[in-house]
């Protein structure tokens, strides 16, 4: 079944296509949207069964989820794009890469990996899926998910980013985050596709992600052709949300320059 998703697009100039975290929606974009508006086309979709998009009835992949991002693009009129995903969005961007890599005009990688999963996480990831497929509710989430997204600065010092990352995961449809954790599960690797990646990158982390790991940032950078590594301090798995200034100068400066060397 073809999904159609929902995006928020604002802004006008080069377009910046962001893709949400796990178990969020483009809500958790909104900093971004206000703060690089001005500059950029900053497209931000809710990835299937997420915030105002269906879930439809395939079976769970990444790589669905990268194929409703390249017809999105179509129905926008987006030919080529800055693609940016954080954790979950990183693997639907990698995956966009591999099977679309035309609409690809800079890569943006925050807080993920080009691993596939530990045997141990895959199995987490599936018990979670059932519990919330049998439980209907996102209890399971709230308990085991929201406490890695976000540092102990953002815990401490930043309240209401703590308060709005924990409503948007209990706004998140059981249904939906069950066949993402499965479609996550099931992902291969990506190092290949990074490897053969032909436009440049930026990659970064959070000095404090307790969910991705500043090695694992490196060894992407390290087998990206073109790209920097950036360690953003003071955030968790979050990044973008929780130091959004630093998050949006760092893409800001790095579509910029893209946009001055494609003209």
């Amino acid at each position: 079944m073809t999904v159609q998703l929902y995006a928020r697009d604002v802004g006008s100039g080069t377009p910046l296509v962001l893709l949400h975290a796990f178990p969020l929606s483009s809500a958790m974009w909104l900093a971004q949207r206000e703060g690089l508006a001005s500059r950029f086309r900053v497209v931000t979709p809710d990835l299937r069964g997420f915030g105002g998009s269906r879930l439809g009835d395939d079976e769970p992949s990444i790589d669905a989820m990268a194929d409703d991002v390249a017809r999105m693009f179509r129905t926008l009129g987006v030919q080529r794009a800055v693609v940016g995903g954080l954790s979950m969005g990183g693997y639907v961007a990698m995956a966009l890469c591999r099977r679309h890599p035309d609409l690809v005009l800079g890569l943006v990688l925050a807080a993920t990996r080009a691993t596939a999963d530990a045997e141990p996480v895959r199995e987490a990831r599936l018990r979670q899926a059932e519990r919330l497929e049998r439980d209907a509710t996102t209890k399971v989430l709230v308990d085991e998910v929201l406490p890695g997204l976000i540092g102990p600065t953002t815990l401490q010092r930043r309240a209401l980013i703590y308060g709005r990352v924990r409503g948007l995961v209990q706004a998140t449809p059981p249904l939906a985050a069950a066949w993402a954790q499965r479609a996550m599960a099931g992902r291969r690797e990506a190092f290949e596709t990074l490897r053969n990646l032909r436009v440049p990158a930026l990659v970064m982390i959070g000095d404090e992600d307790a969910l991705a790991t500043e090695d694992e940032a490196r060894a992407m950078s390290d087998a990206l052709p073109n790209a920097e590594l950036l360690v953003i301090p003071r955030a968790g798995h979050l990044c973008a949300v929780e130091q959004p200034d630093l998050f949006n100068q760092a893409v800001a400066e790095f579509a910029a320059a893209l946009a001055r060397t494609s003209r």
